[in-house]
């Protein structure tokens, strides 16, 4: 009796402690959602929920994969619940979706019902909202993933009907203190998103994103959608109500946002703003676009070069007397030099970092790397600590248009960079020469041969002293007497 008893006392969700739990909780299910793994093919781990209780109490509740089928087709979105024969176990420290440190997870010994045919004063939403300057801070604490209402003016989609490949939607929305921020959603958000604006009758003025991911980049503020993220608009909450009431009555003429819809192309251009939502959002997902912006300045504390084995196309590791391959286990490999530069671009509005490889760079300046080595060689310097070609370096102050791939070592933790396939400059693009043999697949070193590579072996005295008396200006054309010269003297040479 005395256990019975125990098992079905309710008690308000702040009352739980760690542990097994058999009393019973009544709550009302705000949302839920499957949290699947990145990899091995998206496999289902768990699904998640937001439940809360009279007292207003928002906790985390979570299903297994294994005990899934035992309540999934019992969860409705909206519903009161009771619950018993829980494990109270405690958050993790980082990433929280509610203010509660526990979270309910169910087992075998779980009981779920529906309370129906009852007048519950539960409260029907749930939110956790977080200001501009609160965003800010979250961003580099990543201790939660905070719910956020704002005004949205602008979205662009690549959504297509049907869906296919790797979608993305970026939603242009205002903040509480006006400045706009890039939401980003990905794959089936992006297209239910996308769906959603297509089929609405009246424009949206105002988006409630739920369990945001926050990241600044360069100091901008950037909201990713997670899992957990659900989309509400104008008065599809209560406070999206009362935000579009403040809305219209401020600004009566609000343009809407639905023909400002815009369906973008995989390769179509963008802003760097827009470029830098990509990493923000820390998707690895390999899409490409097109940028144009001005060559800020260039990474010089990187060098323009590196000297790559011929048959993988990795870094060599330089010893006192060869190159070594750590990738092929090869202790005396051949090298060849290969272009590496970091350039900073800027639109106006933000700022990026773009990294040129040696095909891209190759095609631009109508110069192999080890061509370009020879302009500015010297005895007993190393290729890749030689100065940098005036070629390269006048590419500061000069405006191009690049077409970036964004790719997985674009997202990781340590790296904010957009790797270039190809720089197109029809204004100032140059042609290559005549006698340069631009054939094979375009790679770095694609057109070299075999009488000019590197072995680590030798010295890398390639030129003579007649190099040094040219003039600099006349060094940078790719074209002039003076860079034609130095190729004709690699030929039949066993560099």
């Amino acid at each position: 009796m005395r256990f019975e008893l125990i098992q079905y006392k309710y008690v308000y969700l702040s009352d739980l402690k760690s542990g097994p739990c058999f009393s019973t909780v009544e709550c009302r299910l705000l949302r839920f959602w499957e949290v699947k793994k990145m990899k091995q093919g998206g496999e289902l781990r768990r699904l998640d929920m937001l439940i809360v209780d009279l007292n207003g109490t928002i906790m985390v509740a979570s299903i297994s994969a294994k005990h899934l089928i035992l309540f999934r087709s019992r969860l409705f979105a909206g519903t009161v619940y009771s619950v018993s024969g829980f494990f109270v176990s405690d958050c993790a420290p980082t990433l929280r979706l509610t203010d509660s440190p526990l979270m309910i997870m169910f087992n075998d010994s779980t009981s779920l019902d529906v309370l129906s045919g009852t007048d519950s004063e539960l409260p029907v939403e749930g939110f956790r909202f977080r200001n501009e300057a609160e965003l800010h801070e979250l961003a580099s604490a990543s201790t939660e993933l905070p719910d956020i209402v704002a005004e949205l003016s602008a979205v662009k989609s690549t959504v297509n009907d049907p869906p296919k490949g790797k979608n993305h939607v970026m939603a242009t929305i205002k903040m509480d203190k006006g400045d706009s921020v890039i939401l980003s959603l990905f794959d089936c958000q992006a297209i239910a998103f996308h769906r959603r604006l297509d089929s609405m009758r009246v424009d949206p003025k105002v988006v409630v994103a739920t369990n945001v991911k926050p990241k600044t980049i360069g100091g901008r503020l950037y909201l990713c959608a997670t899992s957990g993220t659900h989309i509400y608009f104008d008065k599809e909450t209560s406070i999206g109500q009362a935000s579009l009431s403040r809305l219209v009555s401020r600004c009566p003429g609000l343009t809407p946002v639905a023909p400002l819809i815009r369906k973008v192309a995989k390769v179509e251009p963008v802003t760097m703003a827009e470029l830098n939502s990509f990493v923000a959002a820390a998707v690895s997902n390999d899409i490409e676009y097109m940028c144009t912006g001005m060559v800020i300045r260039l990474d010089l504390e990187k060098g323009w070069c590196y000297i790559a084995c011929v048959k993988c196309g990795r870094k060599l590791k330089r010893t006192e007397s060869v190159f070594v391959c750590m990738h092929c286990e090869n202790y005396h490999a051949v090298g060849v030099p290969r272009y590496r530069v970091e350039l900073a671009i800027a639109d106006g509005n933000d700022e990026g970092t773009f990294v040129c490889y040696d095909g891209t760079m190759a095609k631009l300046h109508g110069l192999e790397a080890y061509e370009a080595g020879l302009i500015s060689a010297k005895d007993g310097v190393n290729p890749e600590d030689s100065q940098i070609p005036p070629f390269v370096t006048g590419m500061q102050g000069k405006t191009y248009t690049f077409h970036v791939k964004l790719a997985t070592y674009d997202y990781t933790a340590g790296r904010q960079s957009f790797t270039v396939t190809r720089i197109i400059n029809l204004n100032e693009r140059l042609p290559l020469p005549e006698f340069v043999d631009n054939g094979g697949d375009g790679s770095i070193g694609g057109s070299m041969g075999d009488n000019h590579q590197i072995h680590a072996d030798v010295d890398y005295d390639m030129v003579g002293g007649e190099a040094s008396l040219i003039d600099s200006t006349e060094m940078s054309d790719p074209t002039s007497p003076a860079v034609k010269k130095a190729r004709k003297n690699l030929v039949g040479e066993d560099i």
